[in-house]
């Protein structure tokens, strides 16, 4: 009797844990994305990296100027303007700030702005700056901004493709302390020849504002950068940073800013 009871025991704890070791091949593990389909197999799930791709000058261009051609229907700033500010301030939308904030121009909290907020050094370490939930609300606020406030009325006399003196307007209310502002942003819609964005909202073509003579070099046959740079004394890294060129290579007849 007492064999056959130790029997039914032993058989009894083997068949409880045949189940116990099935049910446990079943389970799921969720804290290292493992999933066990049976017994010494697994599949491991992949889980996504946070990829970033860095946007060329031209790609920024062709993702946000049909919001800067909106923005210059609803609120008569050029659109040339806004691209040139956009790929300045942002560096081409790839800047940490941009990035981490959709902050396309700089703009910093200013008294009374309620939205979000982040910090980073600038003029002063530390310093507040807006952040936006989609860069198109960036390139609103760009607008409202200059709309708004009054050192920039002046802006709005000006005829809106007249992009020269629109640039030297903004360094002149005091938009960026770089005194070479008004040049860089000249430079960049000369060079990617986005006046012709004015152009299209604008319904036809204008002739290209003057700019002084003494602002500007046209490059002639023989010239090269360091004879350039030399003529106005100025360095070559100068130079090319003024005109934001990638290369040493210039065209006969393409304009070089100077200042």
């Amino acid at each position: 009797m007492k064999f056959k009871t130790l029997l039914l025991i032993i058989i009894t704890v083997a068949v409880v844990g045949c189940k116990s070791k099935k049910r446990a091949t079943q389970t799921t593990s969720t804290q290292n994305n493992t999933v066990k389909v049976e017994e010494n197999k697994q599949i491991t799930k992949a889980v996504p990296k946070q990829t970033y791709t860095k946007l060329t000058t031209l790609q920024y261009i062709d993702v946000y100027s049909e919001i800067a051609m909106d923005e210059m229907r609803k609120y008569k700033i050029p659109a040339s303007i806004t691209l040139a500010q956009g790929i300045l301030e942002s560096s081409s939308g790839n800047s940490e700030l941009t990035r981490r904030s959709n902050n396309h121009f700089g703009i910093k909290c200013h008294k009374g702005w309620k939205g979000h907020k982040t910090y980073h050094d600038d003029d002063e370490k530390g310093e507040c700056f807006r952040v936006y939930d989609d860069p198109v609300y960036s390139f609103n606020d760009h607008s409202e901004f200059l709309t708004t406030r009054s050192r920039y009325a002046k802006l709005f006399t000006y005829k809106p493709y007249d992009y020269v003196k629109w640039a030297k307007g903004l360094s002149s209310a005091g938009y960026a302390t770089d005194r070479r502002y008004p040049a860089k942003l000249i430079a960049l819609i000369e060079k990617y020849q986005l006046y012709k964005y004015d152009e299209i909202v604008l319904g036809k073509k204008y002739n290209k504002p003057k700019i002084e003579v003494s602002e500007i070099h046209v490059v002639a046959k023989g010239d090269t950068l360091y004879s350039i740079s030399k003529k106005y004394g100025l360095t070559v890294t100068e130079l090319k940073k003024i005109n934001r060129l990638d290369s040493n290579t210039i065209s006969v007849g393409q304009s070089l800013l100077l200042k």
